[in-house]
């Protein structure tokens, strides 16, 4: 495995942004046989006191009836980053806000996962290639 990055600087200039094939739905099941039906196709969770959050294909959650009215994509930030570090988060999502771009970042345990509308991934892609270049260069 590669060397874990844990400084801000260290995460940002080797976060190397791709895009992940496919659109995603956040959907909130609370319904134990949907829920017994869904979770194995999610690639990820979260237990709420609403329900269980899940991260679902597009066409997984459409099928079910979900909402898919906020379709997004991710972009993974290829860099194994420190659990512990600080900045990385941060820097992304406010790149991402300086241009309007919503962002919902999911830390797994070797990536960080930034989820944004579908219709402004290649902008957001491009805005944290963007910064990752300029984090490298300083």
């Amino acid at each position: 495995m590669p060397e874990i990055a844990h400084t801000a600087h260290d995460m940002i200039a080797g976060m190397t942004p791709e895009l992940r094939g496919g659109q995603f739905v956040f959907a909130c099941i609370t319904n134990e046989s949907a829920l017994t039906a869904l979770f194995p196709k999610s690639i990820a969770s979260f237990q709420e006191a609403e329900g269980m959050s899940l991260i679902l294909p597009h066409d997984v959650a459409e099928a079910a009836g979900e909402p898919i009215d906020a379709p997004m994509r991710c972009i993974t930030l290829n860099v194994y980053s420190s659990l512990e570090g600080c900045g990385l988060t941060a820097a992304v999502a406010t790149a991402l806000a300086d241009a309007q771009i919503a962002c919902n970042m999911v830390a797994a345990h070797h990536h960080d996962h930034a989820f944004v509308p579908a219709d402004k991934a290649e902008e957001a892609l491009a805005i944290l290639v963007g910064l990752q270049d300029r984090t490298m260069r300083s």
